[in-house]
């Protein structure tokens, strides 16, 4: 019997999956992760809280469609629509977007990938395989919101592998059309704008090598600001540039790795220029279990600003799909910083130059 009820969302994905047999591939996608945290000494009161984070657990939260159609002579059409899902509420993602993570389409060959829309910059990329913990609830995106959130809206991309060399550049004529902030879901700069054609502009490029064993990683990524630009880019003038440089190292069940990226923040007058440094290790203690942690400390030039943070996780994998797991992380602030060790929900702040610990337990689906 056929239901008589069916979510539009889901309609139109069932209705693009039947309708794309005939002449491509369609894929259903999506992971479902979340669980309960404490965090400590959060505000003035220096009280517990214990909540289910919106943002990210040890990775956020998506559905989405991803497909290709064959064109001949090595020529593929290519689409991928990726929606972000807050499990706490239901809700979606990056600033209510519905297709928030990813909306693209392209055309790729063994040339490599040229594609149209909203989609990662080559930040993202850059880090895949150094950033071990990569958005776990206490990781990088603690210390620096952009990082698991480098996307630009009405993006030209590139992406292509050749002999293990990974090259690839984005260009955006508006990085950020939302108004959700100031937060990693929005920062209200739409660009194309003929009057100022600067506005809101960004780009980055990657040069990346991956081997059996190692693999290295350089990559660029500035973005501009605008009128009414949220984190002080309020400006065309102005710019915020990240440089990235990482690699990693496979040792049988061990993984090794580390990174520096450093910050030249134009919206930030005071103390513009920072270093974001990262050591990360992952060892398989059995086929199911998995222990990894990194260790990263944000520092400030000339200024005695600096957050050192350590996260922890433990894994247990039920199959390729399930797993639960605990991670736990621990925040130090110097100077005027009063950075959360969590990035899974604003409000979790401690007091200037306080320490915070964080623990979660949670699981996680794929399918």
């Amino acid at each position: 019997m056929k239901p008589r009820h069916l979510s539009p969302i889901l309609a139109l994905a069932a209705t693009l999956v039947t309708g794309a047999q005939a002449q491509g591939t369609v894929t259903l996608y999506g992971l479902v992760d979340t669980g309960v945290e404490h965090v400590t000494n959060v505000g003035p009161s220096g009280d517990g809280l214990t909540r289910v984070p919106t943002l990210t657990a040890t990775l956020p939260s998506r559905w989405g469609l991803r497909g290709n159609e064959d064109l001949g002579n090595g020529l593929r059409a290519v689409f991928t629509l990726e929606s972000g899902l807050a499990l706490d509420t239901g809700t979606s993602m990056q600033g209510g977007r519905l297709f928030g993570r990813q909306a693209f389409v392209g055309l790729s060959g063994d040339w490599g990938t040229v594609s149209l829309g909203r989609q990662y910059t080559m930040l993202f990329w850059s880090l895949l395989d150094a950033d071990i913990l990569g958005p776990n609830v206490y990781g990088t995106g603690s210390l620096d919101s952009y990082i698991p959130n480098a996307r630009a809206d009405n993006a030209l991309a590139y992406r292509g592998t050749f002999k293990g060399f990974t090259v690839g550049a984005t260009y955006s004529l508006g990085r950020d059309a939302v108004n959700a902030g100031p937060s990693p879901g929005g920062t209200n700069c739409p660009g194309e704008n003929a009057a100022d054609r600067s506005a809101c502009r960004e780009w980055s490029a990657m040069l990346k090598y991956d081997a059996a064993s190692w693999g290295a990683a350089l990559s660029i990524d500035e973005i501009r600001g605008g009128p009414g630009a949220f984190a002080g880019l309020t400006s065309s003038g102005q710019k915020d540039t990240r440089v990235s440089a990482n690699g990693y190292v496979k040792l049988s069940n061990l993984k090794l790795s580390a990174g520096l990226l450093r910050r030249d923040n134009e919206g930030n007058p005071v103390t513009p220029r920072s270093d974001l440094w990262y050591l990360g290790a992952a060892y398989n203690l059995t086929p199911a279990f998995m222990l990894d942690g990194q260790l990263h400390q944000l520092r400030f030039k000339d200024s005695d600003n600096k957050a050192t943070l350590l996260g922890l996780r433990g894994t247990y994998s039920f199959s390729k799909r399930t797993a639960v797991y605990a991670t736990v992380g621990h925040i130090r602030n110097d100077g005027s910083l009063a950075l959360s060790v969590s990035g899974g929900a604003p409000g979790a702040n401690p007091l200037a130059g306080e320490s915070q610990t964080g623990v979660m337990i949670g699981m996680r689906h794929a399918f």
